[in-house]
């Protein structure tokens, strides 16, 4: 088991009661704002968690591992991560904690509440699993000094914890390169998705990579951007309107535009057919995911297949190993991503697949 600090050493550097303590992590009453604030700071700062103590009588484990996301924001706007990406994740860590008969306990996290929310629950489970986004460093690494923590498309500078992800960059890149070499198409946009996304970062790098690749390899002037083309936000509504942006101020269409997920890139085709704009023979467009709809759609997408479900099963599994192994040393795992071919791109045939690995 990890060494926990105690409520008494809260009270103790707080100057206060361990009743107070107490009050204050079950959001009571009986203290000033000022009180609550150093209480919560102090907590945060030794890594206390409600519980840890109860917890820690006899070494069992309770049997509940928590999962926390970030808040997918009211009707769609301004999400963090696509909540079809969230359902995926949560589903393969739901699959993951079956097998050994442990629960799951789910919550989003938005703001001070979000992250007091995170910290009620990370008192009351065996370890978390955190997706991208959900808890600052600070937190992350306060609640990781008390019980074995788990990240899912995490920044590189949150890697100090164990962490899986995806491909993201290769699976950019293969799907850029297949524009740029199959197709010929030379005048290419980038749809990127939240500007703090880790997943979109990796995805524009993947982008910037063929295209400088391309370069150096055939001695062609493509441009390079230093920046993304727009950005929609991984929501449909946003790519239909990154779509109409990249219209509206450009003399004439991109020849092909790679999306940083399938959401934004079924927005960004009802936008195309709502202008008369043909896909592929006018504008050619890519996703990223490989959700449900993109096989569905006509033309049906062009995408990266991330496996979404995959990346619970194996946060949870690490997660495991470490409640066993403590000590042991970090995890940082990288799933393989897949090219899919299908219509949108240009291409007649359907159902290829190429591995970014």
């Amino acid at each position: 088991m990890l060494a926990k600090s105690t409520i008494y050493e809260v009270a103790q550097r707080s100057g206060v009661s361990t009743a107070t303590v107490s009050r204050v992590m079950r959001n009571g009453t009986g203290f000033s704002e000022a009180t609550r604030q150093r209480i919560l700071q102090v907590a945060s700062e030794l890594g206390w968690l409600p519980n840890g103590s109860a917890r820690g009588l006899a070494e069992r484990r309770i049997g509940i591992i928590g999962l926390l996301f970030p808040d997918l924001g009211k009707d769609a706007e301004a999400e963090s991560e696509s909540p079809l990406f969230v359902d995926q994740v949560i589903r393969g860590a739901e699959r993951a904690a079956t097998l050994v008969g442990d629960a799951v306990l789910i919550a989003s996290t938005e703001g001070a509440a979000g992250r007091e929310r995170a910290r009620s629950i990370a008192g009351k489970v065996d370890g978390l699993v955190v997706t991208a986004g959900s808890l600052s460093k600070a937190d992350l690494a306060s609640i990781a000094r008390s019980i074995p923590v788990v990240l899912v498309a995490a920044q590189a500078s949150q890697r100090a914890l164990d962490a899986v992800g995806a491909d993201n960059l290769g699976g950019s890149r293969l799907i850029t390169e297949h524009l740029l070499e199959v197709h010929g198409y030379r005048d290419l946009a980038f749809v990127a998705g939240p500007a703090q996304s880790p997943d979109s970062i990796q995805r524009f790098a993947g982008f910037r990579a063929a295209l400088t690749h391309w370069t150096e390899r055939s001695g062609a002037e493509l441009d390079v951007p230093s920046t993304p083309h727009a950005h929609g936000g991984f929501t449909e509504a946003g790519g239909a309107r990154a779509m109409a942006e990249l219209l509206d101020n450009r003399e004439r269409p991109p020849r092909a535009v790679v999306f940083g997920n399938d959401e934004m890139a079924i927005g960004g085709l009802s936008l195309l057919r709502a202008r008369k704009l043909r896909v592929p023979t006018d504008v050619a467009i890519t996703g990223f995911d490989d959700i449900a709809s993109a096989r569905h759609i006509r033309p049906a997408l062009t995408t990266v297949r991330q496996p979404m479900r995959q990346l619970g099963e194996e946060a949870v599994r690490m997660l495991l190993e470490r409640m066993g192994k403590p000590e042991a040393g970090q995890q940082n795992l990288t799933l393989p991503t897949e090219l899919e071919i299908r219509r949108s791109c240009g291409c007649a045939s359907t159902n290829t697949t190429r591995s970014s690995r």
